[in-house]
């Protein structure tokens, strides 16, 4: 090869050097696989049936959202955020991870 093919790989290869790792802390919540439970529905089951007013005096460690009847809610999906919806009557009727 030429010095003058050569000088292009070589400015493309220190360039590519000088890429830094991403920082972590910008990234957000890492991906899960559809249908992992990655907010801990699956074990929030037996709360179906429930009225409304139990989550008042609970915590969670993820991201929460409660559904009432003729609430807008966002298209975004999160892996991570702990859905609860609720009915008519004010019962728990489903939650699920989205």
């Amino acid at each position: 090869m030429t010095r003058s093919a050569l000088l292009p790989l070589l400015a493309l290869g220190l360039l590519t050097a000088c890429q830094s790792a991403p920082d972590p802390r910008f990234l957000g919540p890492p991906e899960q696989a559809p249908g992992v439970d990655a907010c801990g529905a699956a074990e929030l089951q037996d709360m179906v049936g429930d009225p409304r007013s139990i989550l008042d005096s609970m915590r969670f460690a993820v991201p929460l959202r409660v559904i009432t009847p003729g609430t807008a809610i966002t298209a975004d999906f999160q892996a991570n955020r702990l859905n609860f919806e609720i009915g008519d009557d004010g019962t728990i009727t489903g939650i699920a991870c989205y």
